[in-house]
């Protein structure tokens, strides 16, 4: 049966930017959540020290859980290899920075779509940095794992392979062991595509989940497909929500993982309209995986 886990997405600029959050004060909100682990961000100020690591982990484990997986962003796309080795190097500290949190999955993702880059270049540079760091993974039992992603907080452009066919092509160019996708069915709509077509072509790689939300604060899914300048535009017509309530179809999400074997970590990236939402998504997960996951 898979577990659940769940992400401060309400918190982020609290405990990545303005610090006016601890990660302690998340680690107490989040042990009353109905949940079996706390998904990590490497960008949490406090993670810079790494005294604190070890210290954050035995936290969350006296609150009864664990951090199984750790999110964040590499850039492996752009042309220059002295900053995609740069980029190398802070992806194998986020692995260790997981090992010694306990967690068995890291993110990766492709990097920026910059405009000079070609398909092929693109997917090769990201492909290439991601097996550069999959023997250091491998060597600490970490599995990375690459998020049909939109993009990051921090970044000029959106993902370079957001886009399926892009995203599908950069899955194919890895084979590993010890590399899985993370699916994340709200970004599919970011891209003005299809969530569940998206599922239907990497079900067989998915080890690891974001479970969110979104609904259309303004217009149709046609206008979203149709908006002029691509998806720099998208993030404003969608919104997260609460899990249940958006346009995901979670009976066919969780149909095709089930129908593949999924057995992993579902994290929840919700909350946004505080604690109580983010307990009425657990709920609504809790009863979807026991149908779909009957013990």
């Amino acid at each position: 049966m898979p577990k659940l886990a769940a992400f401060p997405k309400a918190f982020m600029h609290a405990l990545c930017k303005e610090g006016t959050m601890t990660v302690s004060e998340w680690i107490q909100l989040a042990s009353k959540l109905d949940v079996q682990g706390l998904e990590w961000y490497a960008g949490f100020l406090e993670m810079a020290d790494e005294s604190n690591w070890p210290r954050f982990r035995k936290e969350v484990e006296d609150a009864g859980k664990v951090i199984p997986m750790m999110c964040c962003s590499p850039d492996f796309t752009h042309p220059d290899a002295a900053f995609r080795d740069k980029e190398i190097a802070k992806q194998k500290r986020w692995i260790d920075m997981t090992h010694t949190l306990g967690g068995s999955y890291c993110r990766v993702l492709s990097g920026q779509r910059r405009p000079e880059l070609t398909l092929d270049e693109g997917v090769k540079l990201a492909a290439d940095s991601i097996y550069a760091c999959l023997p250091y993974a491998q060597e600490r039992g970490i599995t990375l794992i690459i998020e049909n992603h939109y993009k990051d907080d921090f970044w000029d452009y959106p993902e370079f392979a957001q886009k399926m066919d892009v995203f599908c092509k950069l899955v194919d160019a890895v084979n590993h062991p010890n590399f899985g996708v993370n699916y994340d069915p709200s970004n599919t709509y970011l891209a003005g595509e299809d969530p569940i077509e998206l599922l239907k072509r990497v079900s067989h790689r998915v080890v690891t989940m974001h479970a969110s939300d979104r609904y259309l604060a303004e217009g149709t899914i046609e206008d979203l497909r149709n908006e002029e300048g691509g998806s720099q535009g998208y993030a404003k017509r969608l919104r997260h929500g609460e899990i249940g309530k958006g346009l995901n179809d979670y009976d066919a999400i969780f149909t095709e993982l089930k129908s593949k074997g999924f057995n992993g970590w579902i994290s929840i990236e919700d909350g946004v309209d505080g604690m109580e939402q983010l307990a009425r998504s657990v709920e609504f997960l809790k009863k979807k995986i026991a149908l779909y996951w009957p013990q």
